[in-house]
């Protein structure tokens, strides 16, 4: 999808209500899809001209990029009449992903990612993600352990953890909040200049990871042997 020239829009309501119940149906023909999107309309934005539905689809593959996700339109095999479902493009991760968490952790992920999507931002806060716990199908989770679970997902690079500036909501990944900062006592937004509230990581030093690595181990007490 990189490179891509496609002409893309806004994501609205109108969007974010579309791709919602193309989730719940899975696979729509092209037909019933133009009539969801008609529908989203008079529920959203009744006033509005009805976009082309190319380039309304490319608007919120745009936003699934990250998330590897897209709408993918097709033909049946039988008959060859058009198509719409929403696709993995990362089929062997999400394989694999599969195998290395459990049901009421994906389940976990699953709704983490629609509060993405439904978020203006793009991003959604550890606190209300944490929230969602009481929402999971199948064995119950405690908050402790689901903090345990996102950390995993940050850690396997299925969700990136960043910061926002909570005045113009840009949005920075935190190697990238740590290195732009990491010489500022009172950092302020690079977009608003505003004061940027949250704490600043500390930028990563492979040397400096080595030497407290070392320094550890050299601290570890000797075991004298008996005889």
């Amino acid at each position: 999808m990189q490179g891509n020239t496609r002409r893309t829009g806004v994501m609205t309501d109108v969007h974010r209500r579309f791709l919602q119940l193309l989730m719940t149906h899975g696979v729509l023909e092209e037909c019933d899809v133009k009539r969801l999107q008609k529908h989203c309309y008079k529920v959203h934005d009744c006033n509005a001209t009805v976009e082309k539905l190319e380039d309304f689809i490319n608007t919120i593959n745009s936003v699934l990029e990250s998330l590897y996700i897209e709408i993918k339109k097709g033909v049946t095999e039988d008959d060859g009449r058009p198509i719409y479902a929403l696709v993995n493009l990362a089929t062997t991760s999400v394989s694999k992903m599969a195998s290395d968490f459990a049901e009421n952790e994906l389940d976990l992920f699953r709704k983490a990612l629609e509060l993405i999507i439904d978020s203006d931002t793009g991003f959604a806060s550890s606190t209300n993600i944490l929230n969602l716990v009481d929402q999971l199908k199948g064995k119950k989770m405690r908050k402790k352990e689901a903090e345990h679970v996102l950390q995993k997902f940050v850690q396997n690079k299925w969700l990136i953890e960043g910061q926002s500036c909570e005045t113009c909501g840009i949005r920075m990944h935190l190697p990238c909040v740590a290195k732009y900062f990491q010489s500022s006592s009172e950092p302020h937004c690079p977009h608003c200049n505003d004061y940027w509230p949250h704490e600043v990581p500390e930028v990563f030093d492979p040397e400096k990871e080595r030497e407290t690595g070392m320094s550890r181990s050299n601290k570890r007490p000797s075991r004298s042997r008996q005889h």
